[in-house]
């Protein structure tokens, strides 16, 4: 890819995608050979909330099993990151600089939702890590916000890891599974209309995708796992080129498309 900015939108799935990781997965690998070497990850997970935007300044990073009932070998993998307090402390700054209220947190670890992508891309571990917390009572603009506040850093060799999922809802997916497993279609149907308009860079009907997409209410019950998608395109800045890198569903409901800036 050429001219790839230092900023992706990635999927994390289910936990199982740590030990099935599939053709997302493939592709997630792939594009991090691309990618060269940041000096830094800062990372985003909707399993992280906080009323505020939280900064993870600790030096070592526990591999935090946020999930119950799966498959015990997940619960053996460990992903030995470092963290970078001083990429930590320009995150802060850059948050701060754009008016937002910020907290700090040197006992945080990585959930399932940075470790499975960064294990899956940076399998070495050998990257410092910063991660950011999310709030999804503030909702879409606030994150996309956050995004423009993190540019900065997307600028200084930083690669702004946003990770999340573009449709989940997990009580269809119970009730999917219960029925013999056949994708809704507006599964289909809202990740098509958000690549339509990630295509178009069209924020404003992104940001607006409650009320502007069919589906996009049902697709996210709770706006947590797409709002990373927005930090995102924030980060990326107004003249960004998204584009896919890969689409695909898991699980009969989890649309695994990720992102690109270019």
């Amino acid at each position: 890819m050429q001219n790839l900015r230092n900023v992706l939108f990635v999927p994390h799935g289910a936990p199982t995608f740590a030990l099935q990781p599939g053709a997302a997965g493939a592709a997630m690998s792939a594009l991090a050979l691309t990618l060269g070497a940041p000096r830094a990850i800062v990372v985003l997970s909707p399993h992280w909330e906080t009323a505020v935007p939280t900064v993870g300044t600790g030096t070592q990073l526990e591999t935090i099993y946020d999930f119950g009932g799966f498959d015990p070998r997940l619960y053996e993998i460990r992903y030995p990151a470092t963290g970078c307090p001083e990429a930590a402390q320009q995150v802060v700054a850059a948050l701060q600089e754009h008016g937002f209220a910020v907290e700090q947190d040197a006992q945080r670890g990585l959930d399932h939702g940075a470790w499975i992508p960064l294990r899956q891309m940076f399998p070495d571990a050998d990257i410092p890590v910063v991660p950011v917390s999310v709030q999804t009572h503030a909702g879409p603009e606030h994150a996309y916000r956050i995004g423009q506040a993190l540019a900065a850093l997307a600028q200084q060799n930083c690669l702004i890891l946003a990770s999340g999922n573009v449709t989940h809802n997990l009580r269809d997916y119970t009730a999917v599974r219960m029925a013999g497993g056949q994708t809704p279609e507006y599964v289909q149907g809202f990740a098509d209309w958000v690549h339509q308009h990630m295509v178009a860079h069209d924020v404003q009907s992104l940001l607006h995708y409650r009320q502007a997409s069919p589906g996009g209410a049902r697709a996210h019950p709770s706006e947590d796992h797409l709002l990373p998608l927005f930090t995102a395109l924030g980060a990326a800045g107004p003249d960004a080129r998204p584009a896919a890198f890969f689409r695909g569903i898991s699980d009969y409901v989890i649309a695994m498309d990720g992102y690109a800036f270019h």
